[in-house]
């Protein structure tokens, strides 16, 4: 790391044998979507029957073991060529909420259209998520929680690695919702579908699915429906946070009234005054200016509230896109918790430039935090700098200053030492894999605040330790 605080990380080569294993998991997951859409529980079930049957069933002598073989057998060729021959032209469209959250079911109503000239009787609608395989660097770079207590043969061959990146990289999760019902040829059908976002972010809904199974349950057609595409801004997990008594002193905040409600002193109306460039069009007063020919304005008290600062850490190593997921979802927490109604909050961070999203008094609703929190990405280059000149730039109208960091490192430790010796009060809050490796280098180079280490899963328990 350069001394501004600014690293290029090389990309490393991915070696052979993951290269080899990311192809075979890869095409053996698309085999595994696919049979699931067609074969349903009891599908599978009665083809490990049928395998069972014919395994025993060799010697023709038992009589039993091939007559319930045959049976076996054909009842799976009528389902199949049942759900084949099946059709259905279907329209959709969704009513979707205007947010959700990660982690938390929500309903929502689809009406379906049978644009067809055959009635469509007992079907089933899904939404499919997209593509959830991660890419090769993600494969091979990205170490699973705990991999290094598996043993030998799991460490070699990381199935268990690929299968808990495709559960993180899963946008949603989707229940089959059907009703046996009949839609007629050019009616519509109001039907209940049920959504569990999985990760945060603005998510395409444009894979709607309906499978239309045969009558004994083993096998269904899966067809898309024409419904378009639909997005929804799913918001960050959030933790439940202890009452929160923040650092610092309420700043003056000049405008009085035209800025914000009164808070702490009184901000009430002191008179009128002449025009001054830069003055609101909304504290002219209109009939002062009509009765004496030039602007008048309107003049407020000054009043003091606090004003706070959430500056996210967005930098990231290789394979801490899991981490980084955490240091949002605590960044949201204290977004909701921050009382806005009374208060300023100046979320900041680095996205090729410095940026900063207010709410709270004056400002926009705490809602517009989430919405930009839900779309953040990590940068894969570190610029402390420029995260720390954005800081600073705001420091002399802030109160106090919460930061959240994605790991720990030297140049985050002098980051919030410039902080601090600026005369900011900081409230740090550290993302890590393992705390007690970080509580080590922080005790070797002591930092000059109070701060806590927080290491998934335990995140929800070190957040109630603010009350301490």
């Amino acid at each position: 790391m350069t001394e501004g605080g600014t690293a290029k990380r090389p990309v490393p080569q991915v070696p052979l044998l993951y290269r080899l294993l990311y192809r075979s998991y890869a095409r053996g997951s698309d085999l595994s979507l696919s049979l699931n859409r067609r074969v349903t529980a009891a599908g599978w079930v009665v083809l490990a029957l049928l395998l069972l049957t014919a395994i025993l069933g060799v010697d023709l002598s038992k009589s039993t073991l091939y007559q319930v073989f045959s049976l076996v057998f054909g009842v799976l060729v009528i389902s199949l060529v049942w759900s084949w021959a099946r059709r259905a032209r279907l329209s959709a469209r969704r009513e979707l909420p205007r947010y959700a959250t990660v982690g938390e079911s929500f309903p929502y109503m689809v009406t379906v259209t049978n644009e067809g000239r055959r009635p469509v009787r007992g079907f089933l609608l899904s939404e499919r998520a997209p593509d959830a395989r991660p890419s090769l660097p993600n494969f091979a770079f990205t170490q699973e929680p705990g991999e290094g207590e598996r043993n030998a043969f799991d460490r070699f061959f990381v199935y268990y690695r690929w299968r808990w990146l495709m559960e993180q990289r899963l946008l949603f999760e989707s229940e089959d919702q059907g009703e046996h019902r009949t839609v007629r040829p050019r009616e519509s059908l109001r039907m209940p579908l049920h959504l569990k976002p999985q990760r945060r972010g603005v998510v395409l809904l444009n894979d709607l699915r309906v499978r239309l199974p045969d009558p004994f349950g083993l096998f269904q057609r899966c067809r898309k429906v024409e419904a378009g595409g639909d997005t929804l801004v799913v918001f960050p997990r959030r933790y439940r946070l202890p009452d929160l008594n923040l650092p610092g002193e309420a700043c003056l905040q000049l405008g009085g009234e035209a800025v914000s409600n009164t808070i702490g002193q009184s901000g009430e109306f002191l008179g009128l005054r002449d025009y001054r460039s830069g003055d609101a069009l909304r504290r002219i007063h209109w009939k002062g200016w009509a009765k004496t020919g030039r602007p008048i304005v309107k003049e407020f008290e000054d009043i003091y509230f606090p004003r706070y600062g959430l500056v996210l850490d967005n930098f990231t190593e290789e394979g801490d896109d899991d981490l980084f997921e955490e240091t949002v979802a605590v960044a949201a927490s204290f977004a909701c918790a921050i009382d806005t109604r009374r208060s300023i909050l100046d979320l900041m961070f680095i996205k090729d430039e410095a940026i900063v999203v207010k709410a709270g008094r004056g400002e926009a609703r705490a809602e517009k935090l989430l919405e930009v929190l839900a779309g953040v990405e990590a940068e894969p280059e570190e610029h402390l700098d420029d995260l720390e000149q954005l800081v600073k730039r705001h420091g002399d109208r802030l109160t106090a200053c919460i930061c959240v960091f994605t790991g720990w490192t030297p140049g985050r430790a002098r980051f919030l030492r410039h902080l601090v010796s600026a005369g900011m009060e900081i409230m740090p809050f550290i993302l890590c894999r393992c705390a007690s490796e970080t509580r080590a280098m922080i005790d070797a180079d002591p930092l000059p605040c109070r701060h806590l280490l927080l290491e998934p899963p335990n995140v929800q328990e070190g957040l109630l330790k603010l009350q301490s």
